[in-house]
């Protein structure tokens, strides 16, 4: 485990949310916000006022949040793209399911490249939504890539969540929706968000900058790469040996989400898989049937409430008697 302290936070040069993507979402079939779930025991036990819970097991018909960025960014990218006829995107499972169930919806091809540890029932869902699925002899960067050829074909669009401009930017745009419903939902002085490549959190970012919240990324131990660009204060590339949380397991940070994340994440917190496990099974107590990257929020707030190690931390986010902390639980079961 490791807690960092951001040094360099400086909410004030946080960009705000963009709010064009929730009248969207709102038109989309099925659309409705996800629960925030309420967990006074573990609001008890950790000493702290509550501890609310954003369940993004179930939204728009998939089981991550994933599709918020996705649907948004090709809605945008269509828009200058009318000979658009493949939606191609490399994932670790949540987002490339989420572009193949987009492409569906608006009778498009897709094509998803994934990396050779992911696993097979996340290759299955991603093929039930119609994609073609390409498993790349490599890692997530490499599936990235493998991508990026593809998408240089006529009539393919690359719709990614890693990257500078278009597509990467829109997808954090997408994720402001999930935050102002929250918003709505609960009342909360700290928020814990699963990292990855940072998009999400990178929303997180400009939501907690705009509301007053602060913000704590959490990231597997094996795939720290936003614990490393902060503490290097530029982005840094990081070995990716293996974890259980696959949606985080991610050498660097999204060059569209990186300012964000320098200027608005107040620390990190790292976790082991055994902790991740002991959280879902935890939160399968409460009733909520929540997937590894998902539960990793919750791994991290016990270590941030109870672990010495964390007083820093803990201190620079005014973890207290009185503090209200929501964690976004980003994934149902996925498989893996």
């Amino acid at each position: 485990m490791r807690a960092l302290v951001n040094e360099r936070v400086a909410p004030a040069d946080v960009p705000p949310p963009v709010a064009d993507a929730a009248g969207f979402h709102r038109t989309l079939a099925g659309y409705a916000p996800t629960p925030v779930r309420d967990l006074p025991e573990l609001a008890r036990e950790l000493g702290v006022a509550a501890v609310v819970i954003k369940d993004e097991s179930s939204r728009l018909g998939l089981p991550a949040f994933k599709i918020l960025g996705a649907s948004w960014a090709v809605e945008r990218a269509l828009g200058g793209r009318a000979d658009t006829n493949t939606l191609v995107a490399a994932s670790a499972g949540n987002h490339g399911r989420a572009v193949a169930h987009i492409a569906e919806i608006r009778g498009l091809r897709s094509r998803i490249f994934l990396p050779e540890r992911a696993l097979s029932a996340r290759r299955d869902a991603i093929a039930a939504e119609g994609a073609d699925v390409v498993v790349v002899d490599g890692t997530y960067e490499d599936a990235v890539a493998a991508a990026e050829a593809e998408a240089e074909k006529p009539g393919h669009l690359l719709v990614s969540d890693v990257g500078r401009e278009g597509p990467p930017a829109w997808v954090i745009d997408g994720y402001a929706t999930l935050f102002s419903e929250a918003h709505a939902q609960a009342e909360y002085d700290l928020l814990l968000v699963p990292v990855g490549v940072g998009s999400l959190a990178a929303a997180a970012a400009r939501h907690g900058s705009a509301v007053g919240a602060r913000v704590i990324g959490v990231e597997p131990v094996s795939a720290a790469c936003l614990t490393a660009s902060l503490a290097s204060g530029r982005p840094t590339t990081v070995a990716t040996p293996g974890t259980v949380m696959a949606g985080l397991e991610c050498a660097e940070v999204s060059e569209a989400a990186w300012p964000s994340l320098l200027a608005g994440v107040h620390g990190m917190l790292t976790v082991h898989d055994d902790e991740v496990r002991a959280a879902m099974t935890e939160l399968a107590g409460y009733g909520l049937t929540i997937g590894e990257s998902g539960a990793a929020p919750l791994a991290a707030l016990r270590q941030l409430a109870l672990n010495p190690a964390c007083r820093a931390l803990r201190d620079a986010v005014e973890l207290g008697s009185s503090s209200r902390t929501l964690l976004i639980a980003t994934e149902g079961r996925t498989g893996g």
